[in-house]
């Protein structure tokens, strides 16, 4: 992996752990999604102008249809991303969502773009799902494994997986601008909750006052870290920077430990070790 596109997907996966711990915090809000939708068209809005302004508006119809589906899909993984985190532990939804979304990544990118990959490169993709197995306690867990935890990660996943598929192509193919592509799918999950917060208007101003500067925090940074992944991609294979992005697991249990004071016991320094090993094996990775 090209350097440059190593060092995107690092500060990348910092910034994303980050904002999940933020995310994870403000699970108790029903309209946050929508706050940081607001916000972060807010804070994007100025750029995308300028982006617009330089080269115009996108003229193909697979890009306006590449825009749709993000906005659709990001949606979705928004909402299931809350749900999990309402429903159970950041502990076990973010790292099920973060493995089993760059397995179906890297499996639709080598076979729907035909791009390449070697012995090192699976090497990695195994290091980092068996990393995350051991990080989330999905490996030697002695107690009932969360079901809805589990199942709203691999929600989650699905998610994530169809997104990076659909937003590769786009920044890839369609050459479309990252910027545009993070700007259009908060546009979208902004225009389709509106109906839902304005009919609860009392509890909109009060979550707006409680929740404000975790939804600004969100708002800035999952739109600056996606972007950096979207850039990512034009400068080495989707089924390589899916994976790396999984750093994002390492960083969000050290916060998780730190922040939400969660336990850590050693197979999650195990696994940790382990997804940084898959790291390193993606970036030293040759192309064919």
């Amino acid at each position: 992996m090209p350097l440059a596109a190593l060092l995107a997907v690092l500060v990348a996966a910092l910034l994303h752990a980050v904002w999940n711990v933020i995310a994870k915090r403000a699970a108790g809000s029903r309209h946050f999604i929508w706050l940081y939708s607001a916000a972060s068209l807010a804070v994007w809005s100025p750029a995308v102008a300028w982006v617009l302004a330089d080269a115009g508006p996108p003229r193909r119809a697979g890009a306006w249809l590449a825009l749709a589906a993000t906005g659709v899909l990001h949606l979705g993984y928004s909402a299931a991303l809350q749900a999990g985190y309402r429903a159970a532990d950041l502990s076990i939804v973010y790292p099920v969502a973060r493995g089993f979304g760059p397995l179906l990544s890297f499996a639709g990118a080598v076979l729907l773009f035909g791009d390449p990959f070697s012995g090192a490169s699976l090497a990695g993709l195994a290091l980092i799902l068996a990393g995350i197995a051991l990080v989330s306690g999905l490996v030697g867990r002695t107690r009932r494994i969360d079901a809805a935890g589990v199942g709203w990660g691999l929600a989650t996943g699905s998610c994530i997986a169809l997104y990076t598929l659909n937003d590769g192509w786009a920044v890839r193919t369609l050459l479309l601008s990252p910027l545009l592509i993070d700007w259009s799918g908060n546009l979208f999950r902004f225009v389709v909750l509106c109906p839902t917060v304005l009919a609860d208007r009392a509890g909109l101003r009060r979550e707006a006052r409680e929740y404000l500067w975790p939804a600004l925090g969100v708002g800035t940074l999952a739109p600056g870290g996606y972007m950096l992944v979207l850039l990512a991609m034009r400068l080495a294979p989707v089924s390589h920077v899916a994976p790396a992005r999984e750093l994002a697991t390492l960083l969000g249990t050290y916060l998780g430990a730190r922040v939400l004071r969660e336990a850590v016991t050693p197979a999650r320094v195990a696994g940790a070790a382990a997804i940084v090993g898959g790291i390193v094996c993606l970036a030293l990775a040759r192309y064919r």
